[in-house]
């Protein structure tokens, strides 16, 4: 593909993470209007699943900012958002519900999560320096060609990263989703809202690996058009 159409790729892929972003946070608005009839908050949807799922060494905190909600597995935190952790809307039961699937994940030794968790000092290194790199390979490229191959190499670990994320974030929400319906803590209907706010947030994961995917392209493109 030629550099152009590269660029072409990349605003298209843009264009359409704003639009999943977008629709995301509509969804989320949504049914965080929408209230669960056992009245659990985030909180305690997570507190719930944790302890279903034999988990006691995992610690539910309180972070601000919307949808920051994350679990770290390196102090075991389970870390829910403002508009999660009180809240006992579907969407935060949800979202909890999700991070809790992390939480399971690194129980059970789930092999993505392993691997991810592997790669994040190089991908954060990566991510760093990558763009450096390549822009010094491209002024150095007709004496040091191999630093915009360096570059590319690493750039190609982001993309790698968000490949390797998406099973992950895929099989974290299947694992909130059965665990909700198993244990009864939405109706069918409830259920199905909790599905599709699910759905659109692991979208944004997808326009990620698209969007790095695109990039590569685009530096491919040039480096084949200054052979």
């Amino acid at each position: 593909m030629t550099t152009t159409g590269g660029l072409v790729l990349i605003i298209l892929v843009a264009v359409l993470g704003g639009i999943v972003q977008a629709r995301l946070k509509s969804v989320f608005n949504k049914f965080s209007k929408v209230r669960n009839p056992l009245g659990y908050t985030g909180r305690d949807i997570a507190e719930k699943m944790l302890r279903d799922h034999g988990i006691h060494d995992v610690r539910v905190t309180h972070i601000s900012g919307q949808l920051t909600d994350h679990y770290n597995p390196a102090d075991k935190t389970l870390n829910l958002s403002e508009s999660v952790y009180g809240s006992n809307s579907v969407a935060a039961a949800a979202v909890a519900a999700h991070e809790c699937g992390h939480a399971v994940q690194h129980a059970t030794a789930y092999g993505p999560l392993s691997l991810r968790s592997k790669l994040v000092p190089a991908v954060q290194f990566s991510s760093s320096f990558s763009q450096i790199v390549i822009i010094a390979g491209i002024l150095l490229l007709n004496t040091l060609p191999f630093l915009f191959w360096l570059g590319i190499a690493m750039f190609a670990m982001v993309l790698i990263f968000s490949v390797v994320t998406l099973p992950v974030e895929y099989n974290a929400s299947a694992r909130a989703i059965a665990w909700l319906e198993d244990s009864n803590s939405l109706t069918s209907s409830e259920l199905e809202d909790a599905r599709t706010t699910l759905k659109w947030a692991a979208r944004t994961y997808l326009v990620a690996a698209l969007s790095a995917l695109a990039t590569l392209i685009y530096y491919l493109g040039f480096a084949r058009r200054n052979n």
